[in-house]
């Protein structure tokens, strides 16, 4: 993933309206190591149920507004990017309004994430290997492109609407 500046991210946000992406806060981007990145995603301690992600899509950056939801779900749940099964984290669920008038209209998609957005590093994380010959390497790659996939799909959906 390339590196965005923060005035990139900030004209990125296609679900939030002006005043939210003026208010919005992001991190020290100078800190950030955007290689490791199949998305940027941060919390702000001040928006303790705000989450914000920027998803690389067709070369351009589309930011999304998440709400977690108060709610905890009763098991651990699978976080539906990653697809992590070690669970090293907590799984939650966030829900985003859709962009233009469908977003306006109410209509919102949820799915299941990293609480703190740590896919990139799970996707990434070594996996031993399940069999005589297991390719490590090649099975970290499927993950990571898996990752961009959910990623870039979700960022379509909520962009595009249904």
């Amino acid at each position: 993933m390339h590196a965005f500046t923060e005035k990139d991210i900030r004209a990125s946000f296609v679900n939030a309206s002006l005043r939210e992406r003026n208010s919005i806060i992001v991190p020290d981007l100078a800190q950030v190591a955007w290689d490791g990145l199949d998305y940027f995603g941060w919390r702000d301690s001040k928006q303790p149920l705000a989450g914000f992600i920027v998803v690389p899509v067709d070369g351009e950056a589309v930011g999304i507004l998440l709400r977690q939801t108060e709610q905890r779900t009763r098991t651990r749940a699978q976080c539906s990017w990653c697809e992590d099964v070690t669970l090293p984290n907590d799984v939650v669920l966030f829900g985003a309004k859709r962009a233009g008038k469908a977003g306006r209209n109410g209509d919102t998609v949820g799915t299941l994430l990293c609480e703190r957005f740590e896919c990139s590093a799970n996707a990434r994380r070594p996996m031993p290997p399940a069999y005589l010959g297991f390719d490590v390497m090649a099975a970290r790659q499927r993950r990571i492109e898996a990752l961009r996939a959910h990623a870039e799909g979700f960022a379509r959906d909520i962009r595009d609407g249904a």
